[in-house]
């Protein structure tokens, strides 16, 4: 009987992990995928999305500017990616979304770099007038970005043609003369220059006036939000939590070598001593998005025409789920006073 009891305990477990599993919500989340993308696998490896009965599926994106519809019909529940024009064009289309967090902001570690071969020819960013330069979408943040480092040498965005191409293309483009420079983000910053395809000519961190730069955010779908309240507000308490894991991690924290590992398996960067070398972007702690940046790339895109309307900042952001989730974690962990490392604090 003994024998029997445990046979039938054996077999009963499996099914009741199983019963949980089945009983797990899903979230699909569409990413641009980066080194940031960790905070989701950290969450997901640490069990704290499935503490509060979630299931997230990631899906890798080339670009957050081009797959708003996804959003909008609900083939994603959220995107993590760039603040771009489509963003703004599909509020004025009434499209259910908005942005509920900050997912990377000021510094970025953008890098506007430049072939090889031009070297000692282009040396100063008015320089590229008439040059083709790489953004990663149409009327996407890098957009704006350039538009600003342009700017600050006396240019404008008109002065240059833009050719859209994801980041993982950029490389070979440089190599085949296709392109003459580009604004991109890590880690294809670095390694274009180590591999010495591209030079450094200018960092939008030292030249782009509205700071904290607020660039890449979590949007989300509102007619699935409307019904879906608890699990949203679950979400963000396990999300923010890996935010401030990242962070601690960012700055030298104990838990530092367990991120790096995670984002050597989750990332597009295999590379310990690379990963270890370059800095990472940063975030806010509190998942804030800074509205006068937010406000800026509105002016910028409405200027250019690449949006047709302009909205007040309750109509551009939520914070109703990362203010519900700083209630339940407390205050955000103190980070290595040493470090000087400037952001994610």
């Amino acid at each position: 009987m003994a024998g029997l009891a445990m046979g039938l305990a054996l077999a009963v477990a499996p099914a009741q992990a199983k019963a949980q599993e089945q009983q797990l919500q899903t979230i699909r989340i569409g990413t641009v995928n980066s080194i940031a993308t960790v905070n989701n696998y950290t969450a997901i490896e640490k069990g704290w999305f499935k503490q509060y009965g979630i299931n997230v599926e990631i899906e890798n994106l080339d670009t957050s500017a081009n797959v708003v519809a996804l959003l909008a019909t609900n083939r994603l529940q959220m995107i993590e990616g760039g603040i771009s024009a489509a963003y703004f064009n599909a509020l004025e289309q009434k499209m259910p979304i908005t942005i509920a967090s900050d997912r990377i902001s000021t510094p970025l570690n953008h890098k506007l770099l430049v072939r090889k071969d031009l070297e000692g020819k282009v040396t100063r960013i008015a320089d590229l007038k008439g040059k083709m330069v790489a953004s990663n979408g149409t009327a996407a943040v890098t957009t704006y970005e350039l538009a600003r480092l342009l700017e600050a040498d006396g240019g404008t965005i008109k002065d240059i043609d833009i050719k859209i191409l994801a980041f993982p293309l950029q490389g070979a483009a440089f190599k085949n003369k296709a392109i003459d420079a580009t604004l991109i983000i890590q880690p294809w910053g670095t390694s274009l220059v180590e591999e010495n395809s591209a030079f450094l000519l200018a960092d939008p961190d030292n030249h782009v006036k509205v700071r904290p730069l607020t660039i890449a955010v979590t949007m989300i779908n509102t007619d699935w939000a409307k019904q879906h309240q608890k699990l949203i507000s679950d979400f963000f308490i396990a999300y923010m939590r890996s935010v401030r894991d990242y962070c601690v991690a960012l700055h030298g924290g104990d838990n530092r070598k367990e991120m790096v590992d995670r984002v050597t398996r989750t990332g597009p960067l295999k590379d310990v001593a690379f990963i270890e070398k370059y800095p990472w972007p940063a975030r806010n702690m509190n998942g804030e998005v800074n509205m006068a940046s937010l406000l800026d790339m509105q002016d910028f895109f409405y200027e250019q025409g690449f949006i047709k309307a302009k909205f007040a900042e309750q109509q551009l952001v939520t914070r109703q789920y990362t203010d519900n989730a700083m209630k339940v974690l407390g205050p955000v962990p103190q980070v290595n006073p040493a470090s000087k490392i400037e952001g994610c604090r």
